[in-house]
């Protein structure tokens, strides 16, 4: 860790507990910083205040209260999902206070490379490959993943030497906060519409996106998603040196699909089919980990070996298991009808699909073209007659079970050899679960304990 005196008995308001509103403050103190925590929720008993208080930061719960600027703060460090309305930061930036975000931190202390990957989708899967292909190839340096998954990543800049790697997976949450972050390795997987109630506006979220390469320069890469125009124009405003990847073979400098293989440049890397994650956005997903990957110099084997392996990122068309030559996907990520339209068109064998969840309002007919891949649908929860009502509209076989439990034996049941068992519910899960990784463990452990009883 690099020993800075930035903040060195200055006076810094983190807004925000939460994961990385705790090491960030826990790295602050450590900076020799006077710290005060300040958090709208009210806790009671919460071991990391406990700490942070053993410490001499003083903690305040239950309220934001623009009084506190009394006390001129030189900085403000905020929790991502805090917006930029909220009253306390338009305070700070009223007074003139800097308003960083924790990853804003953490690279002005790493003393190791930082790898950064953005995009509306395929962040996890993308930093996750580049992790292990990382890891494949370096036996002596360390590699460290943080930021929206795994560890901190202040927590991780810490413990990061000159040769380590730190791969970031950075939301447009946590790039609207940036002023120095500069990563040697810059990845946008794509960019759609969302979060734009938090933005304010497209414009704004894809300027946010673009902090990620802002201060890049000409010995640093940038690697980018060359299969949309708009992509390619936002590519032309780096400095750094880019990377395109594209599933056509228009592009040649980069990571493309000729004859369905994978290259980078003139070399042969993997065939699609080779990939365990299916669907064609993974192939995206593998070019970028790739682009990053040649360009470190990690080897084609190293590559190959992880791409052939990986099962996917946990609750995001995770792999679970093989019964009976039916195959298991935990896609208990997929919250909405756009995240499930994604992992029907994933295969091409027949699917048996378990969805349902919290009722939200909505109807499902936008999901009615996708499910023409659908066999039979096991349907639960909330929307289980909304979701029955959009599968009769598709002619598809559905039936309808009381749990998550029952309709993991019930698709079994309905399922035939070379199929597919997906779990991808098109809702949230807060009906019968406290969060879409519960129902997830929960799809995990029924069908290890289906394995068993078939045996």
């Amino acid at each position: 860790m690099k020993d800075i005196d930035t903040y060195k008995n200055k006076s810094v308001l983190v807004l925000g507990l939460g994961k990385s509103g705790v090491a960030a403050a826990n790295l602050l103190i450590k900076l020799g910083a006077k710290i005060t925590v300040n958090d709208a929720k009210k806790y009671d008993n919460n071991p990391d205040i406990a700490e942070l208080e053993s410490q001499g930061a003083r903690v305040l719960t239950g309220m934001h209260s623009i009084d506190l600027f009394n006390e001129n703060f030189d900085f403000m460090f905020k929790n991502p999902g805090i917006p930029y309305t909220n009253v306390m930061v338009k305070e700070a930036q009223k007074r003139n206070i800097p308003v960083l975000t924790e990853p804003e931190l953490a690279y002005e202390v790493l003393d190791g490379k930082m790898i950064a990957v953005t995009g509306t989708n395929g962040k996890t899967t993308t930093t996750t490959l580049i992790s292990l292909m990382l890891q494949k190839q370096n036996s002596v340096h360390r590699v460290y993943t943080g930021g929206n998954i795994g560890i901190p990543l202040s927590q991780g800049a810490q413990v990061a030497e000159k040769e380590d790697y730190l791969v970031s997976e950075l939301s447009s949450f946590q790039l609207m906060g940036v002023k120095d972050l500069h990563p040697k390795i810059a990845v946008l997987t794509n960019i759609y519409s969302t979060h734009l109630d938090y933005h304010g506006s497209r414009e704004n979220y894809i300027k946010a996106k673009m902090n990620i390469t802002k201060n890049q320069t000409n010995e640093d890469f940038f690697v980018v998603n060359y299969d949309n125009k708009e992509w390619i124009d936002l590519s032309k405003e780096s400095h750094a040196q880019v990377i395109p990847f594209t599933k056509n073979n228009e592009y040649k400098d980069g990571a493309y699909v000729l004859d369905n293989i994978i290259y980078f440049k003139d070399e042969k890397i993997i065939d699609v089919s080779e990939i365990r994650i299916p669907g064609s956005h993974n192939v995206e997903n593998a070019m970028a980990a790739i682009c990053v990957a040649k360009t470190l110099d990690i080897s084609t084997d190293n590559i190959k070996s992880v791409l052939k392996t990986f099962g996917g990122v946990k609750h995001r068309i995770q792999f679970v298991d093989e019964i009976k030559d039916r195959l298991f996907y935990n896609d208990s990520k997929a919250t909405n009808i756009k995240a499930t339209t994604v992992a029907i068109n994933a295969f091409n064998k027949p699917i048996n699909l378990i969805a349902g969840g919290l009722d939200r309002g909505n109807g499902f007919e936008e999901l009615i073209p996708s499910l023409s891949h659908v066999k039979n649908m096991v349907v639960y929860g909330q929307t289980a007659d909304k979701l029955a009502n959009a599968a009769q509209k598709a002619n598809v076989n559905v039936k309808k079970v009381n749990n998550l439990n029952e309709a993991v034996v019930e698709s079994f049941k309905l399922s035939r050899k070379n199929e597919i068992i997906l779990l991808s519910p098109a809702c949230a899960s807060w009906d019968q679960f406290d969060s879409f990784e519960q129902r997830g463990d929960v799809f995990i452990n029924e069908v290890e304990k289906l394995k068993k009883e078939t045996k």
